[in-house]
């Protein structure tokens, strides 16, 4: 025991019978540990009650904390997000740290990710949509780094996202079943939905765009532009039923579905009007007041497979890697057949 009383590494090596590197490796979760000197090491931590002080840790360039990066906290999807990678960490010796980001804007993006680096995070989860590819590359080469969501080839770090092609196909498709062709897409802002960009709003716009041209309904396609949050959706989505009351409204995700669905019942409507089709099957979709149509990309999937990837590349893996979640549409009451009478 150190004089402080509190057991060292080398305390634990010894009770292990292992070396020091060998506890190291266990501790940081490193390829080449057998399950049984993972066994043998990780009973010895428990025995001993071994804690290695954050600055020390940091000093030797091992933190143990991870961070992640959000783009605020109201988005229920996030929070899915959350209890997958913390479910991922159960069995180790990291802890998560969140910084949320305060504004929807690059520069927001780049300090919630910069304060976690100057807090020697031993890796950082990036769900940063406006953050240049370029500037990820290079917080990438001295943190390794997982991002969220963003579609695209990287070279310093790994990607986790869904298909969006895919489950904007599936929308469509299921929309086109029920006869639907003034269909309008409610979605962010310009600079979030820049085309080429990767991000899952922008993949989301691109695909509905074409899917309404193979079928002919290049005429009626609609672009709806919101803010980030629910409320946003209700005003713009008001504003929108005031210059026309489409069929269906396919929106960008489930908070901007949420600020539609209300707007349509101030506005004296219902889903046999209206129908609306959110994305990200947050957990108030599927309660029976609320019913929405949305596709799962299962968010707790994704944190936790980022959370693989970042230990991976702590543990030595150097080659980039991606993982893609495929979605899965699951249908409710916010979406009807046509009514007979707004049949075109």
């Amino acid at each position: 025991m150190s004089k402080s009383g509190g057991a060292t590494i080398e305390d634990v090596a010894r009770e292990a019978g292992v070396s020091r590197a060998a506890v190291s490796k266990v501790i940081r979760n490193a390829y080449g540990v057998s399950p049984a000197m993972r066994d043998r090491v990780n009973a010895a931590i428990k025995m001993l009650d071994y804690r290695p002080s954050v600055a020390a840790r940091a000093m030797r360039g091992v933190s143990f904390t991870l961070g992640i990066e959000l783009p605020g906290i109201s988005n229920p999807f996030f929070s899915k997000i959350v209890a997958g990678a913390t479910r991922a960490l159960q069995h180790t010796q990291y802890q998560l740290i969140i910084a949320p980001a305060t504004g929807d804007d690059s520069d927001e993006g780049v300090r919630a990710l910069g304060a976690l680096a100057d807090r020697q995070v031993d890796g950082i989860i990036a769900i940063s949509p406006l953050v240049t590819s370029e500037w990820l590359e290079n917080l990438s080469r001295k943190v390794p780094v997982v991002m969220l969501g963003r579609h695209g080839d990287a070279h310093s770090y790994d990607s986790v996202f869904g298909d969006d092609a895919e489950g904007t196909r599936l929308v469509m498709e299921h929309l086109f079943h029920l006869r639907h062709r003034r269909i309008v897409h409610l979605t962010r802002s310009e600079e979030v939905t820049r085309p080429g960009s990767g991000n899952p709003h922008a993949v989301r716009l691109e695909q509905y765009v074409a899917r309404m041209r193979e079928a002919g309904f290049g005429d009626d396609i609609r672009v709806a532009r919101t803010g980030l949050t629910e409320e946003s959706a209700r005003l713009d989505t008001l504003a929108l039923l005031d210059q026309e009351v489409p069929t269906a409204i396919f929106a960008g995700n489930d908070d901007l579905a949420l600020g539609a669905l209300r707007a349509i019942d101030e506005f004296g409507l219902t889903s046999a009007d209206v129908s609306v089709v959110g994305y990200d099957d947050i957990d108030i979709a599927s309660h029976p007041a609320v019913s929405l149509t949305s596709v799962n990309q299962s968010g707790e999937a994704m944190g936790e497979q980022a959370i693989r990837l970042l230990l991976e590349r702590i543990g030595g893996r150097v080659e980039s890697s991606s993982f893609r979640v495929r979605p899965e549409l699951r249908v409710r009451h916010s979406t009807r057949p046509v009514p007979t009478s707004q049949k075109s």
